[in-house]
């Protein structure tokens, strides 16, 4: 049985603290620094963007994972400056943000994870971030996860966070918990978005690199909010074992199925408030496409009207134009017979075999002039289905992108 955990956050599992610190490098008078501790080495997965222009820390911690996947111990986050295209400079910065980390927590070396979000192309302000690191880690308290989501945020309006209680078949309880930052240049594989999931279960590194692959697809590689993926996405999941069950080798046992859905669960969540929280978001999309020759096929299909400008503008003017919808599931590369498709807007059959149907327009737009609007198109060709979560285009959207730097 799982159990949300009211206002959970990354520190809510056994063993885990978090502290932050206002370093200065790009906002004023806010965090823009956090750490997140374990008592207990930990098993580490991660995934990463798979834009070849990686930003310093992401490389780093793609060879911190070969080097060291089950002896982490750390994580630092900075936010206002994405160290990403910032050559030899940028690579001492990182090192020196996770030698520091480390130096402070009295850890030995490669235990702590590097992660950095704001500005392409700036230098990273180190010596203040220095600073920060060195007295974010007097502060360590396991209440200071709300905080640390806080402190990760750029154009996000509000932190995101939650837990989850989890009683394994085994006997044990485990707890999840986690944080995400993220609100425009989201697409997958994966987004502007750095996410880390903390929890105090033993599991092989095997067993939760598996895991993690299974619940991103269907999480943070099934959301967009502009189609753009970035420099800097990471997903990390740390589990310490403070909890004592003995490890989960085997996702098709019992105590491994528990886990796989619960991770899910707490990623879908997370992934979902990254998609609330679009920049200048005013509707929270959830496209369903079935009949679908194959999950590959309906994925593509949904994927390709979600990241559809016309489609998103659409949405935000509760314009209910079929035309764009189809018209994109045409394009997108899926297997398509046009007069086969029926397709409803908020629960109104508007297509169907490829024909509009004389439906209420002035209905249909009430339906999509709501906060939670749902598209769901049958292809008729198969078993394939496939669900991801976008948001509208609204004039905010250009405002903030069009003066991010400035």
């Amino acid at each position: 049985m799982d159990t949300w955990i009211e206002d959970g956050h990354p520190t809510s599992p056994l063993g885990w603290r978090a502290a932050t610190h206002d370093c200065g490098i790009k906002y004023r008078n806010r965090d823009d620094l956090a750490l997140l501790v374990s008592e207990r080495a930990c098993t580490a997965a991660a995934v990463f963007t798979t834009n070849l222009v990686k930003a310093a820390p992401v490389r780093y911690d793609m060879e911190l994972m070969t080097r060291n996947p089950t002896g982490l111990r750390a994580l630092v986050v900075n936010a206002g400056n994405a160290n990403a295209c910032t050559g030899s400079e940028g690579e001492v910065a990182t090192l020196t943000m996770a030698r520091t980390t480390e130096e402070a927590l009295g850890l030995p070396v490669d235990t702590a994870f590097v992660m950095s979000t704001g500005t392409i192309g700036v230098p990273m302000p180190i010596a203040k971030v220095v600073t920060g690191i060195q007295a974010a880690a007097q502060k360590l308290d396991a209440a200071k996860g709300p905080a640390a989501a806080r402190s990760i945020m750029t154009t996000d309006t509000r932190p995101k966070h939650a837990a989850l209680r989890v009683e394994l078949p085994s006997g044990y309880t485990i707890t999840l918990g986690g944080m995400a930052k993220g609100a425009g240049m989201i697409h997958p594989n994966m987004a502007t978005m750095l996410s880390v999931v903390t929890t105090d279960a033993a599991i092989s590194r095997e067993a939760l690199d598996a895991a993690l692959r299974q619940a991103v697809e269907v999480s943070f590689n099934s959301i967009s909010i502009d189609g753009d993926t970035s420099t800097n996405d990471t997903l990390l999941v740390l589990a310490n074992g403070a909890v004592g069950n003995a490890p989960i080798t085997d996702l098709a046992s019992s105590d491994g199925a528990s886990f796989v859905a619960a991770l899910t669960a707490l990623c879908q969540y997370l992934a979902q408030a990254v998609v609330r929280d679009g920049e200048g978001a005013t509707r929270f999309v959830t496209i369903t496409v079935r009949g679908a020759v194959s999950v590959a096929d309906a994925r593509l299909a949904a994927m390709t009207i979600a990241k559809s400008p016309l489609v998103k503008t659409a949405l935000y003017g509760a314009d209910p134009n079929w035309g764009r919808v189809l018209c994109a599931m045409g394009y997108s590369g899926a297997h398509l017979d046009p007069e086969r498709v029926v397709l409803h807007f908020g629960g109104m059959r508007v297509l169907e075999r490829g024909l509009p149907l004389p439906f209420d327009e002035k209905a249909a737009s009430d339906l999509l002039n709501v906060p939670e609007v749902s598209i769901e198109a049958d292809l008729g060709l198969g078993e394939g289905e496939a669900t991801v979560w976008t948001c509208d285009f609204s004039p905010e959207y250009v405002a903030i992108n069009a003066e991010y730097r400035t």
